[in-house]
């Protein structure tokens, strides 16, 4: 089963912080790459992804940021939400919670680590929820 999917920066800091491929986040990252999840995203969420990535407190290697967000674009579909005037806890959560209520119609999901950031709601996920998904 093929997704649509919102990934949460701390989705994909997890995933490469991560020495076990097993982990969930490394599972999301992983299906994303190979095409079986299509990452949703917009300018604000690649800016985000960017500025975040190149944090020196990660030691992500150029190469990999690079490789990482290229393979978004190159795969994912860019939306242009419009605004939703939804308050989130934290609000620099909004751009990834207005792309995939944008997205909705196509079953999309929104993949983060802080699931109490936003609304309660069936298409919003953890990694392991996801994957739990794409089994069924």
């Amino acid at each position: 089963m093929i997704c649509y999917a919102v990934i949460d920066t701390n989705v994909l800091v997890s995933a490469l912080l991560s020495s076990n491929e097993n982990a969930a986040t490394v599972q999301v990252a992983a299906k994303m790459l190979a095409g079986d999840i299509i990452p949703l995203y917009s300018n604000k969420i690649t800016e985000e992804y960017r500025e975040v990535l190149n944090r020196k407190k990660f030691g992500f290697s150029k190469d990999t940021v690079n490789y990482l967000l290229s393979a978004i674009e190159h795969f994912g579909i860019q939306v242009d939400p419009n605004p939703s005037g939804t308050i989130l806890p934290d609000m620099k959560d909004l751009p990834f919670y207005e792309v995939v209520m944008e997205k909705r119609d196509d079953n999309a999901y929104l993949v983060t680590g802080n699931i109490k950031h936003f609304p309660k709601e069936p298409f919003i996920v953890t990694a392991r929820e996801l994957l739990e998904i794409l089994e069924k």
